[in-house]
């Protein structure tokens, strides 16, 4: 056993910098393969953290191996690489006398991860936690844990788990005794996609996490669950905070989408609202800057101070008798909103990067704005299509914004 964890630490020398390179392009291929002479410990048990918002999916946590030995990457919301795909999760295998990883992956159907009962809807075949429709992702709360205050896309379909076991590892002495079903099998050989920078990034600061390696916790990992790559990434040894998927500035800016969406805020509320809040993570960059990546409690305090401020004006905003009639002028800048609000929550978009953005949309919002009010409340064409053309320049901005790997310091 002793060479096989040798050669197994050799074999990761190589290929840990990029623990997915079994991936290629869109589809997978079986390039680096990953073995232990040892079986991984049993999965802990943990509570699911709140789902951050709409267009998260959750990927269920699991025993990855390093240099180290065994390390736990912990389960949590990721956004897709687009629309319509779902997580197959890792598992481990007992084949040829070793235990061999096989990384998960993206795809248009969820594929054969061993038998093993991850929860929250991965019981062992298939996923029962959500399904697309449409563009949609729709949440079943029978499995998810779901905030239905800022995720509305849900149902309830009741799920029966037979398989109870915690065992991480298919096959052999003591694995579960599964095998792919047809479906699993045409599914496995769909085009898949390999994991997102963000799950890649997140599995390799676990490995670099010491709390985490089943060495040193003995099976009890620090943080087993997190609401997102960026909570993990600022509270690694805080379980409490880990697992907390609201930010304030967030919020805001989910209500700002929401009012727009259903015409209870106009294009003139909605610009006010956003120079807000492009002022205040301004500020929150700023004090960053100052202090290393952090906030001081006095900064906090203040922080918090404005944003009850802004919170209660929102209110009013979209409360008031100012409507307007939902119109894809508005519904545009309530999806840009939206985006930057799933940006700020996974901590891939930084305050800096959001004041930005926050900027660019409450221009056009006062452009529509007084566009409307010089026609009588309507745009023309040239117009629409002006509004539309900023906005298509704003969606690559804020593209690049949420993949760019820049992230705020800890104390977000």
């Amino acid at each position: 056993m002793g060479s096989t964890k040798s050669f197994s630490k050799l074999l990761l020398a190589a290929a840990f910098a990029l623990p997915f390179t079994c991936f290629s392009g869109v589809q997978a291929h079986a390039a680096v393969v990953i073995s232990v002479g040892f079986a991984p410990p049993v999965l802990p048990v943990y509570t699911q953290p709140l789902c951050p918002g709409p267009g998260y999916l959750w990927t269920p946590g699991y025993w990855a191996y390093g240099p180290d030995g065994y390390y736990w990457v912990p389960g949590v919301w990721v956004q897709p690489p687009s629309a319509g795909l779902l997580w197959t999760p890792a598992y481990w295998g007992w084949e040829g006398g070793l235990y061999i990883f096989h990384p998960g992956y993206w795809g248009p159907h969820v594929g054969f991860y061993g038998g093993i009962n991850y929860g929250f809807g991965y019981a062992g075949i298939g996923f029962v936690g959500g399904e697309w429709r449409g563009g949609a992702f729709f949440y079943n709360r029978a499995v998810a844990n779901i905030d239905v205050v800022h995720v509305t896309n849900v149902y309830v379909r009741n799920v029966m788990v037979v398989n109870h076991s915690t065992v991480a590892f298919n096959g052999g002495h003591g694995g579960i005794q599964a095998r792919p079903t047809s479906f699993e099998m045409a599914a496995m050989h769909e085009h898949h996609f390999e994991p997102t920078t963000n799950q890649l990034s997140h599995q390799t600061f676990a490995a670099q996490n010491r709390s985490q390696w089943a060495s040193f916790n003995h099976g009890r990992p620090t943080i087993s669950a997190a609401a997102s790559v960026g909570a993990f990434h600022d509270h690694p040894n805080n379980p409490g905070l880990a697992s907390r998927p609201n930010q304030r500035e967030a919020n805001q800016d989910q209500r700002i989408a929401n009012g727009l969406r259903d015409g209870q805020m106009t294009s003139g509320e909605a610009a006010r609202a956003e120079r807000t809040q492009s002022n205040i993570d301004q500020q929150v960059h700023n004090d960053r800057i100052a202090n290393g990546g952090a906030l001081t409690n006095r900064e906090r305090q203040q922080v918090n101070h404005e944003q009850n401020e802004a919170s209660r004006q929102i209110y009013r905003d979209n409360h008031n008798a100012n409507t307007i009639a939902p119109n894809d002028v508005n519904q545009r800048e309530a999806n840009q909103e939206q985006r930057i609000a799933n940006g700020e929550r996974g901590g891939q978009m930084t305050s800096g990067e959001a004041a930005r953005a926050q900027q660019n949309q409450a221009t056009i919002a006062r452009q529509a704005h007084n566009d409307r009010a010089d026609n009588g409340g309507a745009l023309n064409q040239q117009q629409r299509q002006q509004i539309n053309h900023e906005q298509n320049r704003e969606s690559k901005q804020i593209h690049q914004e949420n993949h760019n790997g820049n992230r705020d310091g800890k104390g977000r």
